[in-house]
């Protein structure tokens, strides 16, 4: 298989492209001929014209590349590697949503033939791969699995708005149903990624090792906003502690903060998913993410005693929510856990402006139905949600500007504790 693709006798679809599977089809695309699909043809179009939907790529980075961007099933036959990276998100009740993945493995089966090859990229628990998407496969195909068609699981390592840690440069983990495919596919990706393939033994080590790294994240991060909670009744800056303990060389460098996202905030629920059938209660996972699940409802109560602390009515009372993605610098709005505070406030029955320079106010309208706001002024307080550059170069003089009196500014990380010196003040 590796032969052929780089000889381009074969091709290679990617399908899926979002955030990860746009930029690995476009860095495919340097060196063999891609097939780049996704669903929905005005994503498609607008691909077409080298204009990335996600807003991560720039118009240079489709230029030069041997891709054909469709939305037709049918043009996927002309590949023989497929690479699947759709989203896997979790559902209202925090279990996991398959049927992103599902429906891709289903448009394989019907497309794939003897020979090919399928590698997953989405973030799935150990096992999925080989117990729930290739009977998929299989049935649509008529054909059989490692008999027919060989299938392999490389997790996607991409980070939302770091033009540091790219795709080339990420160390990528690879594997494969056999001996065979598992170095075939390795080699594939060692044609892209510059910082090296690590083999993993098994499908499902593969899987494991993905869905550990936001976990093991997941419950470090809870860890320090459970210490916030702490030191807040203390009456001292998680902060500051945290930047006097960083000096011992071996102290970890996790910050308190709003957990969300389609990765950290997702992913531990796929592992607590797998342990559950498994018979296994997950004790710590399962308390790190009850206590990152409940940061924006501490965050608003926090804001909200501050309030009334200076005897202002809570029903005619107006808060400014600056920031709505999921993290700083990136327009993706999925998963984000600042709707929390914005939900509580409404529980509070506090009015709120909510503002943010990369959001997309349809997006944010149809995934929320929140509509996004123009900053106005006379805010009892301010929440500063996500740390946007933008709003990181602002100074106390701004906020008292848009402040009314005994003003209030919630810094959730904490990005400008040396700054206030007139206005109430709080951080995590």
């Amino acid at each position: 298989m590796y032969n052929a693709i780089i000889k381009k006798e074969k091709k290679i679809a990617v399908i899926g492209l979002g955030y990860v599977g746009l930029p690995i089809a476009l860095e495919f695309a340097k060196h063999v001929p891609v097939i780049g699909f996704d669903i929905k043809p005005d994503r498609v179009e607008m691909m077409k014209k080298g204009v990335d939907p996600s807003e991560e790529l720039e118009a240079k980075d489709f230029e030069n590349k041997d891709i054909t961007f469709t939305s037709d099933t049918e043009d996927l036959r002309d590949a023989s590697f497929y690479i699947v990276a759709v989203p896997t998100p979790i559902n209202e009740h925090n279990l996991p949503e398959l049927t992103p993945v599902l429906k891709a493995s289903e448009t394989v089966g019907k497309v794939i033939s003897k020979g090919d090859y399928v590698v997953f990229e989405s973030t799935v628990y150990p096992g999925c791969t080989e117990e729930d998407c290739v009977p998929v496969i299989e049935e649509h195909s008529g054909i059989k699995y490692i008999q027919d068609f060989k299938v392999g699981y490389s997790p996607e390592r991409i980070n939302p708005g770091d033009k540091e840690h790219t795709l080339a440069s990420i160390a990528k983990v690879s594997s494969g149903c056999d001996a065979e495919s598992a170095e075939n596919i390795a080699k594939v990706y060692e044609l892209v990624i510059k910082a090296g393939v690590h083999r993993a033994s098994s499908i499902k080590v593969a899987e494991a090792a993905k869905i550990i790294e936001n976990t093991q994240r997941d419950v470090n991060i809870a860890l320090m906003n459970e210490l916030s909670m702490i030191f807040n009744k203390i009456g001292i800056n998680t902060f500051e502690v945290l930047e006097a303990a960083g000096t011992k060389w071996n102290f970890l460098p996790f910050i308190p903060g709003l957990v969300g996202g389609h990765c950290i905030g997702v992913d531990p629920y796929y592992l607590l998913h797998k342990a559950k059938q498994l018979g296994y209660h997950a004790q710590i996972i399962n308390s790190g993410r009850a206590i990152n699940d409940g940061m924006g409802a501490h965050v608003t109560k926090e804001t909200v005693k501050m309030m009334l602390g200076k005897n202002k009515v809570l029903n005619k009372a107006k808060v400014l929510v600056m920031g709505l993605t999921f993290k700083e610098n990136v327009a993706d709005i999925r998963n984000t856990r600042v709707v929390d505070i914005l939900h509580e406030l409404e529980d509070y029955k506090v009015d709120y402006d909510i503002v943010d320079p990369y959001a997309n106010p349809k997006e944010v309208k149809e995934e929320y139905n929140i509509e996004l706001n123009e900053i106005d002024g006379n805010y009892d307080a301010i929440i500063l949600a996500v740390n946007h550059k933008e709003y990181a170069e602002l100074n106390e003089e701004f906020f008292k500007s848009i402040s009314a009196d005994d003003g209030i500014l919630v810094d959730i990380k904490g990005i400008f504790r040396d700054r206030i010196k007139s206005m109430t003040y709080w951080s995590l």
